[in-house]
């Protein structure tokens, strides 16, 4: 029985050329090989999976091999690159710093620099993970790798390049590796499933591609992994259950039922997808992926961005048709809204049905737009009657009209035709607009409204009191008919009994022509007047015809009480000034709380 090799290991590259998705960084390396510009050391960084350690011992094998080709790349036939592929050549030395990070291991290391090659050229040194080493063992490694030997280049591999000290990045030459595209990935999946006589699918070699993230490593392990369990026949159905990948039927399922308004079916697809034991933000995250990839999916040209399989892509674009870009804008907001909010949500699937309803909301449903059709009619109707009722009036005064014109034989100007005339033009009904005031002025009261700065009082005034203006005009007034006013208000204050005390205790001051000040003791006082500010002012104002009267409140400085007073001593010390409130208190047996 053949032992069986993981592909991440029988399919890996041996030559640049057959290094997927770095192509830049390769060709970089070939050039310098060739115009014999090498560097003492370099750091390669990136993700996990993506080439870094590969092309450091390709590196190393290609610089020592005694025969290139015309492409600068290794022969494979020579001394040098005979025993590099059999694993036996002393000029290639790896190191694991994730095990080997002390300062006894770089000392060792720096020990073996001094040797120099026995075939070849240069003795390369490979750090793998050298992030790990710890802070003495850099230290001691510096000089070595800023001076090291002609025959020795350092190779640096790392997926955390932000841990590495920057006295040791200034002393290399830093090559960043991307993440594989999913593209580049799907079409080595599928040189390997030939190689292999695996079946495969296009759509479950890109899923496999989408779940390995950019890394080629773990790409080809899923690759083993699936084909194990289909036994070499590699569908998307098979994938999607083995690696538990929602599948994207769920996902156009989901927005069939949101564009038709449907509540129920979204419910009812969302429980079978938790049945299924995804996560809560698994799903909805894929969601506003889902929308976002239909939105890419709406022009031809950014449609080719979208990196799926051929049938999947013209499915998108089909349902990227039925949807406008408000309403995909909209969803993606409300989807990534629900994606912040879920871990802190302690009902996360009631969130979860939230969003969905919102997002059935951003649709109208097929009935409900017959129903606001439907609604539109009567409307259109009662246009029209009202248009021919317009006609028919227009003609009767038209007739009217025509009468009146008509040269009187006797009486020109009757009481008749006067009396006609007076009928034919209405009178505004000042009665009517009296008790309109009225009603304002007792709405005002109940409601209690604070005014607290001048400007905020007279815009309010002039879009809110804009017909009351007519009524109350600017006035001029003097002091004691604003306080008739004053006192006029309180005695009709009913149920208010600390309002109608503080206004009887303190008195509105004139200090120009239409602005007032009043002077109390206490906080408490004050702030009952600025809470019932919006009555009194609606009520003087009517009283003293002037629309700019102005109220300001102020605390006497002398008799200011600056501390904090129990509910006892207000009550106390208003009974003073009036005893009336201790009596009243006194008949009804009123007790503080």
């Amino acid at each position: 029985m053949d032992t069986f090799i993981v592909s991440a290991r029988k399919y890996r590259p041996s030559t640049f050329k057959s290094v997927v998705g770095q192509e830049a960084l390769t060709t970089t390396l070939k050039n310098a090989i060739a115009g014999n510009k090498l560097a003492h050391a370099y750091l390669f960084s990136g993700p996990r999976g993506v080439g870094k350690t590969t092309c450091a011992r390709i590196f190393a094998k290609t610089i020592n091999c005694l025969d290139l080709t015309p492409e600068n790349e290794a022969c494979n036939k020579c001394e040098s690159c005979v025993a590099f592929n059999e694993q036996r050549s002393y000029n290639i030395h790896e190191l694991d710093a994730a095990s080997n990070n002390g300062v006894d291991d770089i000392r060792s290391l720096i020990d073996q620099v001094r040797i120099p090659p026995q075939i070849g050229k240069y003795k390369v040194y490979i750090i793998d993970e050298v992030h790990m080493l710890s802070q003495s063992a850099f230290n001691s490694f510096l000089k070595t790798l800023e001076e090291p030997p002609a025959h020795a280049i350092f190779i640096l591999a790392t997926t955390e390049k932000h841990k590495i000290i920057p006295t040791i990045l200034s002393r290399c030459q830093v090559y960043d590796f991307n993440r594989i595209k999913i593209a580049d990935i799907v079409e080595h999946l599928q040189y390997v499933a030939l190689q292999e006589n695996v079946i495969t699918e296009p759509e479950a070699l890109n899923v496999i591609a989408q779940k390995a993230d950019g890394g080629m490593r773990d790409a080809l392990s899923i690759f083993d992994q699936t084909a194990s369990y289909t036994q070499g026949n590699i569908t998307y159905k098979a994938v999607i259950e083995n690696l538990n990948v929602l599948d994207y039927e769920y996902y156009f399922k989901l927005t069939d039922a949101i564009l038709d308004g449907n509540v129920v079916d979204c419910l009812l697809i969302l429980n079978d997808i938790l049945n299924r034991g995804f996560e809560g933000q698994y799903i909805i995250s894929g969601v506003a992926s889902h929308f976002r990839d239909l939105l890419v999916c709406k022009d031809e040209k950014t449609a080719s961005l979208f990196e799926v399989g051929a049938s999947i892509r013209e499915q998108y674009i089909e349902t990227a048709k039925r949807c406008s870009n408000d309403f995909l804008y909209k969803a993606i907001e409300i989807a990534n809204e629900c994606d912040l909010n879920y871990r802190i949500s302690k009902n996360r699937r009631l969130l979860l049905e939230l969003t969905l309803i919102k997002l059935c909301q951003l649709q109208e449903s097929p009935v409900k737009k017959e129903e606001n059709k439907s609604s539109l009619k009567p409307i259109e109707k009662a246009t029209t009657d009202s248009k021919t009722v317009s006609t028919e009036n227009r003609n009767t005064n038209s007739e009217s009209k025509a009468q009146s014109e008509k040269p009187q034989s006797v009486k020109p100007q009757s009481d008749t035709t006067s009396s006609a005339r007076t009928k034919e033009v209405p009178k505004p009904d000042v009665t009517s607009k009296t008790s309109s005031q009225q009603s304002k002025k007792s709405a005002l009261k109940s409601m209690g409204i604070s005014l607290t700065s001048l400007s905020s009082m007279k815009e309010e005034k002039t879009n809110e009191n804009e017909d009351e203006r007519a009524i109350n005009g600017n006035n001029t007034f003097t002091e004691k008919q604003l306080k008739a006013a004053w006192d006029e208000y309180a005695g009709d204050l009913k149920g208010e009994p600390l309002l109608k005390n503080t206004m009887s205790l303190y008195k509105p001051k004139l200090i120009s022509e239409v602005i007032f000040e009043v002077e109390v003791n206490t906080e408490i006082n004050k702030e009952y007047l600025m809470s019932n500010s919006m009555p009194i002012l609606t009520f003087l104002r009517s009283k003293v015809k002037n629309d700019d009267l102005t109220m300001t409140i102020k605390i006497a400085e002398g008799n200011a009480i600056t501390k904090p007073l129990t509910s006892r001593e207000i009550f106390d010390e208003m009974a003073d000034k009036n005893p009336a409130l201790q009596k009243l208190s006194d008949e009804f047996g009123l007790e503080l709380n």
